[in-house]
């Protein structure tokens, strides 16, 4: 096929494929906004309560332990909140995988559908929203987050900060951060992409594998400025884009680094003049 007739077939396909990522992240976002409304309830006066993030008023008592249910519900949370998140910070991968993959059907050589790679990625986000999941539920059982799912001690706000900015200075954040950056050379580094689905699974597992090594302590932040709280929620994400999309995002993760560390350690002499208090 000669590339006159090629492109427009790559344009349209490449249409698509934004149209289909705009929506899925679309759709994740309005979730959220859902939940946190509903959250919030009107200013309502929570104390002594927890509100479980179903969108349906949904409360317990602070006393009371986690049920099924409620797992559940924070379970979901966390997975759609990752996918309304980090879709962005992917979508230039999956747009060349969308491209090569048309050149290569149109040579007689097809790829695994762009989809099997997504979907790897996005387990992987899945696995980690488990995770969260688990340290939610840790950090409440302890007291550490109130019920706004937002952190009500300063030594865990500043613990989590210094951390989160140490992160950013590390050779394991620079690593997973260059694979993140620059998906040709993750590609060379990885085999390139697969023609199986199931070896597509795995590059896509690979790859989301390195964008929660870039990020995990970033999310963990969510902690601290409140797991519901909607601008926080936006400003993560926008951070996460720009560190991995923009030429200078290696700078600018290094320079939040040191922000973050300078405001832990500010938090850490503020408790200690005021009695280390929470």
């Amino acid at each position: 096929m000669t590339d006159g007739v090629l492109e427009p077939i790559l344009r349209r396909d490449r249409a698509i494929v934004v149209i289909a990522l705009i929506v899925m992240t679309a759709l994740a976002w309005a979730y959220v906004l859902w939940l946190a409304a509903d959250m919030y309830m009107g200013g309502m006066d929570m104390t002594g309560f927890r509100m479980i993030p179903a969108g349906m008023g949904l409360m317990m008592p602070m006393s009371e332990p986690w049920r099924p249910i409620e797992f559940a519900f924070v379970f979901v949370m966390w997975a759609v909140m990752m996918l309304g998140m980090m879709t962005p910070s992917v979508a230039p991968m999956i747009l060349i995988y969308a491209r090569v993959g048309r050149q290569a059907a149109q040579q007689g050589n097809p790829l695994a559908a762009t989809g099997w790679f997504a979907a790897g990625y996005l387990v992987v986000w899945i696995v980690f929203s488990l995770a969260a999941t688990v340290a939610q539920w840790a950090l409440e059982r302890s007291a550490v987050l109130g019920t706004m799912m937002e952190s009500q001690s300063n030594q865990f706000g500043a613990v989590v900060l210094i951390a989160a900015g140490l992160y950013q200075w590390s050779p394991i954040k620079d690593v997973c951060l260059r694979q993140c950056q620059a998906p040709w050379q993750f590609l060379q580094n990885n085999g390139g992409f697969r023609r199986d689905a199931a070896g597509s699974l795995a590059l896509g597992a690979r790859h989301g594998i390195y964008c929660v090594g870039c990020c995990w302590v970033l999310m963990a932040l969510l902690f601290v400025g409140g797991v519901m709280n909607v601008l926080w929620i936006a400003v993560l994400a926008i951070f996460v884009l720009a560190e991995k999309v923009i030429p200078a995002g290696r700078v600018v993760s290094r320079i939040a680094g040191v922000g973050m560390i300078v405001v832990g350690v500010w938090w850490v002499i503020s408790s200690f003049q005021n009695g280390w208090r929470y």
